[in-house]
């Protein structure tokens, strides 16, 4: 299960959607959940649901990787869509049972959030699979810029961001290696009933705060001994600029946008 998780990793290649400016990607990103939210019935859906498969397939990074990657949120997907279900109580009842009613408003309800929470997931990973943290540190220090005229620490926040993302393989990598460790030295994590796993966890949990602390003192140390001192003065040695592809990235992810906003608002009508 650990393994799966793939939140955070790079995946190298000289695709259309890796050659693009990060700020691009971050704010197709952005444009891509708002339209999400804003989709209200199939046909938006299925808008959405084909520009996404249009992207991975332009990035050739694989469904593989993305249905992975889902693994570890597949609990979360289906106590959403179950709380859904019986949420919503409009349209033809088809089972009451007590409390408990089943309608046809509920499953369309309850389908449209576990697919909503899919797709968004899935963009968000190819955000991550197709830019590397430098790049990605870039594009989200370039976005915020303008809040540097307020003397938020952009540089700073940008960088943070991009080490949390690059540290959770690492230290998924980590605890695969100590959870290992405990079951050769007899530990068991499977059996038992919740609390009897949360307890197991915690031979585990030490350890890996350790390792931990230990790895950020190390990056703290190289990144002193190579005078980094923030972001006031410091160069770059890949300046960002847009491209034509840019642009018309950016004219589809707002053309995309208005499309579904025009869409929905016409369903709710």
């Amino acid at each position: 299960m650990l393994k799966d998780i793939t939140l955070g990793q790079f995946f190298p290649g000289d695709t259309v959607v890796h050659r693009l400016d990060p700020r691009t990607k971050i704010l197709m990103v952005i444009l891509y959940i708002v339209a999400l939210f804003q989709a209200k019935w199939f046909v938006t859906y299925g808008i959405l649901l084909a520009f996404l498969i249009a992207a991975v397939r332009l990035s050739k990074v694989g469904a593989k990787a993305l249905l992975r990657g889902m693994k570890p949120v597949l609990f979360i997907l289906i106590f959403t869509g179950v709380l859904n279900l019986f949420y919503n109580t409009t349209g033809r009842v088809l089972v009451q049972w007590s409390i408990f009613t089943i309608s046809t408003g509920g499953i369309r309800t309850a389908f449209f959030m576990v697919v909503r929470i899919m797709m968004l997931i899935s963009g968000t990973f190819l955000l991550t699979y197709t830019t590397s943290p430098i790049l990605l540190t870039d594009g989200i220090e370039s976005l915020l810029g303008p809040l540097k005229k307020l003397r938020v620490p952009v540089h700073e926040l940008a960088m943070m961001m991009s080490i949390a993302l690059r540290f959770i393989p690492t230290l998924i990598e980590e605890t695969d290696k100590i959870m290992s460790a405990q079951k050769a030295r007899g530990a068991d994590f499977d059996s038992g009933n919740l609390i009897d796993k949360a307890k197991a966890l915690i031979p585990l949990l030490v350890p890996l705060f350790v390792s931990a602390f230990r790895r950020a003192d190390e990056l703290a140390t190289a990144m002193e001994c190579r005078c980094y001192h923030g972001g006031e003065g410091r160069t770059r040695l890949r300046q960002l600029a847009y491209t034509g592809k840019d642009w018309i990235t950016l004219a589809l992810g707002i053309v995309l946008l208005a499309v579904v906003c025009t869409l929905g608002y016409g369903f709710n009508l």
